[in-house]
């Protein structure tokens, strides 16, 4: 049976006709076209899929989309403000090579985009602890970390200037 999910997803409110049990992942990816969402494990235990639902991370895969119904759903493609503008997170992955193949940064932006939100100077362990549920297979981490940190520098850079202006 077919319903009507109506969702907001980046900014853009969104009504969309999917089965009830299809899956968040499945219906950003397909009926909405947020292909940035990756598809990893399917069981919730990679990290791939990770949004942000109401503003807290979830894995899309493990979400029936029927149960977003109504809520505001921030992917990947969101971070970014224009088409050259891109989000502190998503510049210092590029500066520090912190994606080999690509399949779990995704999920990794949105789930740093969170702890930064909630943390703007986290230590080592908090980014550990913050990316736990994420699994890279390419990296070993190491850029990854180096690239939060950079990111948090300019964001509180940002803030800093914003709060004297």
């Amino acid at each position: 049976m077919k319903q009507i999910v109506e969702l907001t997803v980046n900014g853009d409110p969104r009504e969309l006709i999917v089965e009830e049990h299809r899956s968040l992942l499945d219906t950003l990816r397909e009926e909405a076209g947020m292909t940035g969402t990756k598809k990893g494990c399917d069981v919730g235990d990679c990290g791939a899929c990770t949004v942000l639902v109401e503003g807290q991370p979830v894995n899309a895969c493990l979400m029936l989309a029927v149960e977003a119904h109504g809520k505001r759903i921030e992917t990947v493609e969101g971070l970014q403000n224009g088409s050259d503008d891109l989000h502190p997170l998503q510049d210092a992955f590029m500066r520090h090579g912190a994606s080999q193949c690509g399949f779990c940064t995704p999920g990794i932006l949105m789930m740093a985009r969170k702890l930064l939100e909630e943390n703007p100077d986290p230590t080592d362990e908090e980014i550990r602890f913050g990316l736990s549920g994420n699994i890279c297979r390419c990296t070993g981490y190491t850029k990854i970390f180096d690239a939060i940190r950079s990111a948090a520098q300019e964001m509180r850079k940002v803030r800093e200037t914003e709060v004297t202006s």
